[in-house]
């Protein structure tokens, strides 16, 4: 209901109530009718039932059938180390996945612990959660709102609405009617919202919602909408049907095959398990959480902190930033870039010799709100500490102006009259100087040139500046009565000052740099839309006359199919509500964008939720925004937001390296195993061999492979399609027939071994794999260029990996107790470098690949 456009009575009869306040008898019945005034979160998911929920994965079900298998035809210990792998497995998922609900316990922290209310007359205290709809709430500074109130009653209420709309500004408080049933929450200033404070006066108001119903609750609510899959875990899910599908297909005709030659049905059991196990990258959910991890470590050194893992990739896929202005792309400090004064002298007995320039810059020292610190640093609001700063720097000895002219009094500043006064001793005189819009201080002046005033203004506002006008006068004596009527006339006008929050020194660059990374970057504000347009132009979001500046009651105006069809020319929105935010984002979404979205307040969190990147502010964001961002900027620059779309970028290539890596890998195993009975050749690898392959070369180099440093030109590269496999840009193509040349190398090496009858072919079809995996790793550290044109010594981890790696493999080897576990021999010296020189032919062959690519590129060019 719109409660704001009700008048009292209304308001009255709507919840039956009176000023008196409800009975002690309605309580009960109300509270049975609505409930506890209280934010309730669902329901959350054990971690038992998270644990049991990753065996619902068609691979980890391959696995457990094949594990039952083994069991069953004796194969106990080849069982034994599937199902740990798969309980390892089943762990990673379950910690990955679980979620506290910290963003609704962020709102609780912020909620009112008790409230006064009027109760049959009696004004009595009582705990926030046993308020019900129709209470008589009374209001004092310093309280929190304990729900939503509409005022019926106020005396120069202010209340801070910064947990609620991010402004920190007290919103001054009436109970007039709002005859705008549209009007946004912030222009509701007769209604009192749950979790805001009041910063000055009192007042009183009806309950008109309470728990999840207040606009607080609403917020909570939307914050427990389930979260969507990143373009990683989609592409991921997409390629674990496939690949189960594939590993089901390829077993049954291997073991068809095998019954129709008339093989042994164990044996071919056996084998059938042997390539399942083969197929499956049982270190790849692993690899990916700790490459993410590691990734998101990274970034803290960079200013971002990243709160949700997959969120980490997600940022090499974004297309559009929306960003925050002030603070973000600008510096959040207000400074002075202008002055205009009158031209003529101010002809007013007993003002000081000064010229019309130093009394503009007195009068900006004596009227201000601004205080001194513990450390006697400037502390107030950013417009007034601009003004000071001003005047004590272009007049050194300006301070002394306010202690030789103390203020006497003030006539603070209020919405209606858009002025603020100060009254300050002179000798035995009082100057009074009074600072305000433009509009507001010619009203009270006599003899100023409008005309002109106006002009200059006008020109000021048209470049984007905040513009202050200011007036001095001189009394005598000091009138009986001290208020705007006695003070504020017959003021001599002095000049205007014009502000402006500049943007950072850093943000033109990186805006420039999203241009040339295929990133459009939108600035989002609640500033003025003259102000927004000139720093859009300044920085460089604006480039051109196609681009547009939408105000929020413009969008607000045009229809979906208006507003779909203009978005991507729309590059600035100024005066947008937090429900306008949310909108802008699903409708990119809708147009297939990814979209990174910027906020502080708690009214962002249901757009930060729901964009594909919700990043709060580190250091101006409230609690409950952090909570509800998937990355935290902790310095609340916009440069950072490009370092991290970097990262991410770089992050998912080397992704994609370890995949291509692993993938190849099992590719090559797949063939061998399938291919071996069919050439009449016995089966090369154990269960036991598989998973040691599986785990150990792909999982220690795979993991040290998604430390390699950037590709050249990274951020110019355009944002990859939502839809784009993972498997794109020629990589099925390296895996299957990189596979095939890892095949042929072991069925070669079998072939051989068996015709001699060494009794270690096995051991060295082993190896030679295990090696062949060590020479792609470091030939695939790089997409095309050469391993001799990179640093071989770039990626230390790579190299560690890859010598413990084979240092493991040489124990497998020639520790007795290992060769008992794992069924190998010790080699000969002649066959262990048999071994590393047929394994070689693998490296020499993505080398080929690569020097083929260059050539292409080069042609290309």
């Amino acid at each position: 209901m719109n409660w704001h456009s009700l008048d009292h009575t209304a308001i009255h009869q709507s919840l039956t109530t009176s000023n008196l306040g409800l009975s002690a008898d309605e309580i009960p019945k109300r509270t049975l009718k609505y409930g506890k005034n209280e934010l309730v979160a669902k329901k959350k998911i054990s971690l038992a039932v998270l644990f049991f929920h990753q065996f619902k994965d068609v691979m980890i079900g391959i696995l457990l059938i094949a594990a039952a298998i083994s069991f069953a035809v004796g194969g106990i210990k080849d069982a034994i180390f599937i199902v740990i792998i798969v309980i390892l497995n089943a762990v990673i998922g379950c910690v990955q996945e679980y979620r506290a609900g910290k963003a609704i316990e962020a709102l609780k922290s912020i909620s009112a612990p008790n409230a006064t209310v009027r109760r049959a007359g009696n004004s009595i205290q009582i705990a926030a959660q046993d308020l019900v709809p129709g209470d008589i709430v009374l209001l004092e500074a310093g309280v929190i709102i304990p729900a939503d109130i509409r005022l019926t009653e106020t005396h120069t209420l202010k209340i801070e609405e910064a947990s609620l709309t991010g402004e920190s500004v007290a919103v001054e408080k009436k109970a007039d009617i709002i005859t705008d049933i549209h009007a946004s929450l912030g222009d509701r200033t007769n209604m009192a919202y749950k979790s805001t404070i009041v910063t000055t006066g009192r007042g009183e108001g009806v309950v008109v919602a309470i728990g999840m119903e207040t606009e607080i609750g609403k917020i909570a609510e939307l914050l427990q909408q389930e979260d969507h899959q990143t373009p990683l875990q989609k592409r991921l899910a997409e390629f674990g049907k496939k690949l189960s599908l594939g590993i089901v297909v390829i077993c049954t005709v291997l073991f068809g095959i095998g019954l129709l030659r008339g093989e042994d049905t164990i044996l071919m059991l056996l084998t059938s398990i042997s390539v399942a196990v083969a197929a499956i990258p049982e270190a790849l959910p692993a690899v990916i959480t700790i490459a993410l991890a590691l990734g998101a470590k990274r970034m803290v050194k960079k200013h971002a902190l990243i709160r949700k893992l997959p969120a980490v990739e997600t940022l090499g896929s974004v297309t559009y930033i929306c960003s925050d202005k002030t603070g973000t792309i600008t510096q959040n400090k207000m400074t002075v870039v202008d002055t205009w004064f009158t031209p003529e002298p101010i002809a007013i007995e007993g003002l000081p010799d000064l010229t019309t320039e130093q009394l503009l810059v007195m009068a900006m020292e004596l009227n201000h709100d601004v205080t001194l610190g513990e450390h006697r640093e400037l502390k107030g609001e950013p417009t007034e500490l601009a003004l000071v700063e001003y005047a004590r720097k272009h007049e050194h000895h300006s301070a002394k102006w306010s202690k030789e002219h103390r203020r006497k009094h003030e006539l603070p500043f209020d919405s209606e009259r858009k002025r603020m006064t100060t009254i300050n001793a002179m000798n035995d005189q009082w100057l009074v100087v009074t600072k305000g819009a433009a509009e507001s201080i010619l009203e009270i002046c006599k003899d100023a040139n409008s005309r002109k005033i106006h002009h200059e203004t006008t020109a000021f506002a048209k470049e984007g500046k905040r513009v202050l006008a200011y007036s001095v006068n001189i009394l005598k004596k000091l009138p009986t009565e001290i208020s705007i009527a006695t003070i504020e006339n017959s003021m001599h006008f002095i000049g205007l000052v014009a502000m402006i929050d500049p943007p950072r020194a850093e943000a033109t660059q990186a805006i420039a740099d999203c241009y040339t990374a295929g990133i459009t970057p939108v600035m989002i504000t609640g500033d003025h839309p003259m102000t927004a347009h000139t720093i859009a132009v300044e920085t460089g979001i604006i480039r051109s006359e196609e681009d547009l500046v939408v105000t929020g009651a413009e969008l607000a105006a045009l229809s979906k199919h208006d507003y779909e069809a203009k978005i991507e020319q729309i590059k600035v929105y100024a005066r947008v509500s937090p429900e306008q935010k949310l909108y802008i984002v699903k409708t990119l979404q809708k147009k297939h964008q990814y979209v990174a979205m910027t906020g502080d307040g708690v009214n962002d969190a249901p757009a930060l939720k729901s964009a594909d990147i919700g990043i709060a502010m580190g250091i101006s964001g409230s609690d409950v925004s952090k909570e509800a961002a998937h990355m935290i900027l902790l310095d609340d620059n916009f440069a950072t937001i490009l370092k991290a779309v970097k990262e991410g970028r770089r992050i998912y290539d080397n992704i994609r390296k370890f995949i291509k890596y692993v993938m190849t890998g099992n590719c090559g195993k797949i063939f061998t195993i399938f291919l071996m009975p069919i050439l009449g050749l016995p089966i090369p690898l154990l269960p036991i061999h598989i998973l040691w392959i599986n785990l150990l070369t792909d999982g220690l180099p795979g993991l040290a492979m998604t430390g390699e440093q950037a590709e050249e030109n990274i951020i110019r590269r355009p944002p990859r399609k939502p839809n784009e496999s993972i498997f794109s840009g020629g990589m099925t193509a390296h895996i299957l027939w990189v596979g095939m040349i890892m095949a042929a190398v072991a069925i070669g090496t079998e072939a051989w071994y068996v015709s001699v009858n060494n009794p270690h072919w096995q051991t060295m079809v082993f190896t030679v794999l295990v090696l062949s995996q060590m020479g792609q790793a470091m030939a695939i550290r790089s997409e095309v260029k050469s391993l001799f044109q990179l640093n071989i010594f770039g990626n230390m981890q790579l190299i560690g990996a890859i010598s413990l790696t084979i240092s493991l493999q040489m124990a497998v080897i020639y520790v007795p107790f290992l060769q008992e576990l794992f069924g190998t021999h010790s080699l000969t010296i002649v066959e262990l470098l048999t071994c590393v020189g047929l394994s070689s032919i693998v490296f020499w062959a993505v080398e080929i690949e690569k020097w083929v690519k260059r050539i292409r590129k080069g042609q290309k060019q």
